[in-house]
């Protein structure tokens, strides 16, 4: 038998990787919403509430790291980035996994189910 299906909100300015780790997400079984800014998609916690939110840091007007502080009570969050460093890890601490771009497709559907088995 099959657990539910796990609904993960993908967090990234660049429509590029959020289709890319749409596509990847939904051909492992996930269901997926995306948005292009943390904004976009606060505004929809109101509608839609995600088991997971994979979220890039760097992001203009409202970073994944205020992001991530707004989240904290709601779900688990996969960090991910291109700009690694020890200040962002520190600061990215209450995050389930610290991911640097690009990242491994095993890498990131493990991370995902990490942190939603831990919830």
């Amino acid at each position: 038998m099959q657990g539910p299906v796990l609904r993960v909100a993908i967090v990234d300015d660049e429509v590029s990787v959020r289709r890319a780790l749409e596509r990847l997400l939904r051909s492992a079984g996930m269901e997926t919403v995306t948005y292009a800014s943390g904004l976009e998609m606060l505004t929809a916690l109101e509608r839609v509430r995600p088991d997971c939110v994979v979220l890039d840091l760097h992001m203009p007007n409202i970073s994944g790291f205020e992001i991530m502080e707004l989240l904290s009570d709601c779900c688990p969050v996969v960090v991910m980035t291109g700009h690694d460093s020890l200040e962002a890890r520190v600061q990215a601490n209450p995050a389930r996994a610290f991911l640097r771009k690009p990242i491994a497709d095993h890498e990131l559907i493990g991370a995902i189910i990490t942190a939603t088995s831990t919830t």
